[in-house]
């Protein structure tokens, strides 16, 4: 599988993907999951509109085109950090620092002038791109323009060129959607696929798939779903070596010519639910003070300390939650509600 990634520049952990359509069109994400980031290298320049049981969203590009899937880069990044600091117990903010070479090795890039003058063209596409969506809403259209992010300060250095540091300030459909947790983690390998497409074709897979066995389209409807502008011909041709090399992350993709049907099958390469809630488990438990355990003593008398505190951290950390920001005072209040239902063994 490798021989057909990127070469990893930069170990680096898994990462966290927002998809701004979650938040504009959440009650039917499930059916639409439209595009919007283009395909392309070159300037795209034409606004698209979508177009769904009579909800719409439009798609208004600046002078210098739709922000492209390696700009989705940027927010990718941003939500990172956020969902981080949210796990050690810090609220989401709009603004979020970037170090641009903590970016440029995150995303597998290079760090060279060219790299950073790149980020700049990223910046201006992202900020100046536009989405017009109506929402219908007991029987009133409520029409509504929004962006990804609200702006952007950059501070370079004179003398070399180099960006110094870059601050985004992230819209409020963004902020949402991370503070409602509503994000996917993304392979490691993901800013290892060189094309396109095939960055394109893993998150379809992994947002339709998810830890499921499978899921299959018709090659039409992902033709759909792709967002590209080639003819259905391209298209075919341009997943064939996709499908013949079985090198993306997270699932096998197959082909069936008879009936047309893409199928993509789980590897099972992701951390399990199971997984994910014993980790935070233990993350939540090292919250917990020395000293707290002889206070619930006395707010739940004759109960086993050790395992109160491991009731919680379970109940927490399946409540797919960050870490909280005052374990103790939760698990004080734990303890209260335990003693109530249960009383004094």
């Amino acid at each position: 599988m490798s021989e057909h990634l990127k070469p990893m520049k930069h170990p680096q952990g898994d990462l966290f993907v927002c998809d701004i359509t979650d938040v504009i069109l959440k009650d039917d994400m499930a059916s639409m999951e439209h595009p919007f980031y283009s395909l392309s290298k070159k300037p795209d320049r034409e606004p698209r509109r979508y177009d769904y049981k009579g909800q719409w969203i439009e798609f208004r590009p600046s002078i210098k085109g739709m922000p492209t899937i390696y700009d989705k880069d940027l927010i990718i990044y941003a939500i990172s950090q956020l969902i981080a600091g949210m796990k050690e117990g810090r609220a989401a903010s709009k603004r979020v620092q970037i170090d641009p070479y903590a970016f440029l090795v995150f995303t597998q890039r290079g760090v060279g002038g060219r790299d950073y003058d790149a980020l700049c063209d990223s910046l201006d596409r992202i900020d100046g791109t536009r989405f017009r969506t109506n929402i219908l809403f007991d029987g009133t259209r409520t029409d509504e323009w929004m962006g990804i992010i609200d702006g952007a300060k950059m501070q370079t250095d004179e003398r070399t060129g180099k960006i110094k540091s870059l601050e985004l300030k992230l819209s409020d459909m963004v902020i949402s959607s991370v503070e409602e947790m509503n994000v996917l983690t993304l392979h490691k390998d993901y800013f290892r696929l060189s094309r396109p497409i095939e960055r394109r074709i893993y998150e379809i897979a992994r947002k339709a798939v998810g830890q499921d066995e499978s899921w299959a389209f018709r090659m039409t409807t992902l033709h759909g779903k792709s967002g590209s502008k080639g003819s259905l011909r391209e298209f075919r041709r341009q997943m064939k070596p996709i499908i013949e090399g079985d090198y993306l992350p997270d699932y096998r993709i197959t082909y069936d010519e008879d009936s047309d049907v893409v199928t993509f099958r789980n590897r099972n390469t992701m951390p399990t639910d199971k997984e994910r809630v014993q980790t935070d488990k233990d993350a939540v438990l090292q919250l917990l003070s020395a000293d707290i355990r002889d206070e619930v003593r006395h707010i739940a008398p004759g109960w086993d300390t050790h395992m109160l505190a491991d009731r919680f951290s379970v109940w927490w950390a399946n409540t797919g939650k960050p870490l909280p920001r005052n374990a103790d005072a939760l698990f004080v209040k734990f303890c209260r509600t335990w003693q109530e239902k249960n009383g004094t063994p």
